[in-house]
């Protein structure tokens, strides 16, 4: 079975899974958001297993060791594919993400990502989504949950970046939790806007936290994005060539 029609395969069941799974996900509607995500987020990970098997894409992280235990944390990575808002869900503990509020008008998708509680913003209302960002982000953290945040704030193809937005370290200034910076290289092998899942590894990277606490926004935001740069420069160095 030639690439093509293997990244097909998963296409076709990608989407026609969120038609049986996203309806299912509505009646977790009384249970806490916790008990939620658990289910919910199998649907995210059965896919990154699916990757495996279908188009053979699978995945290695190296710095789990900078993890933090014992406190929720602001993960700041970066954002080139469809890929990362899967398998971060594999990767770290339960999280909320901050993204579109678009997203949440997708029929049946978007409803059942709505029960997960995310951060749902306008990205042209300036200060106050960072508003949003912080007393909303603040709750989640409160509760248990983890807060992403993709600072470029859109998927950026390979060797190319954007401006870091404030609201993910904005975040971190305000309630004192850290910020771990994540990179990878998922671009290569599933590219924004592309169909075809091109077999091999992603190879992520997690950065040791930064502590937020006596640090400005701008700070905090400086420090990942060198870091996240820094590490994206090492992977894009010592990538092997895809045949």
């Amino acid at each position: 079975m030639n690439q093509a029609l293997r990244s097909l395969l998963f296409n076709a069941v990608m989407f026609g899974s969120v038609l049986v799974y996203a309806p299912l996900s509505l009646f977790t509607f009384p249970f806490p958001p916790l008990a939620r995500y658990r289910f919910i987020s199998r649907w995210a990970q059965f896919h990154i297993w699916l990757l495996g098997v279908l188009c053979g894409l699978r995945h290695q992280v190296e710095g789990y060791e900078h993890v933090p235990h014992g406190t929720t944390v602001i993960v700041l990575a970066k954002h080139q594919s469809s890929w990362e808002t899967l398998a971060l869900q594999h990767i770290f503990p339960p999280q909320v993400w901050v993204l579109k509020r678009e997203l949440l008008w997708i029929p049946l998708f978007g409803w059942a990502l709505a029960l997960l509680e995310p951060i749902a913003i306008d990205r042209g209302a300036g200060r106050r989504a960072v508003g949003q960002i912080i007393e909303q982000g603040r709750q989640r953290l409160e509760s248990g949950r983890w807060v992403v945040v993709f600072p470029e704030g859109t998927r950026v193809a390979p060797g190319e970046q954007k401006r870091f937005g404030i609201g993910g370290a904005a975040l971190a200034a305000a309630t004192g939790h850290p910020a771990v910076p994540v990179a990878h290289d998922a671009g290569h092998y599933w590219p924004r806007r592309g169909f075809l899942k091109k077999p091999g590894t992603i190879r992520v990277k997690i950065g040791p936290p930064i502590d937020s606490r006596g640090k400005s926004a701008e700070e905090i935001n400086r420090l990942a994005e060198a870091w996240i740069r820094e590490a994206m420069d090492t992977l894009e160095s010592t990538r092997t060539p895809m045949l």
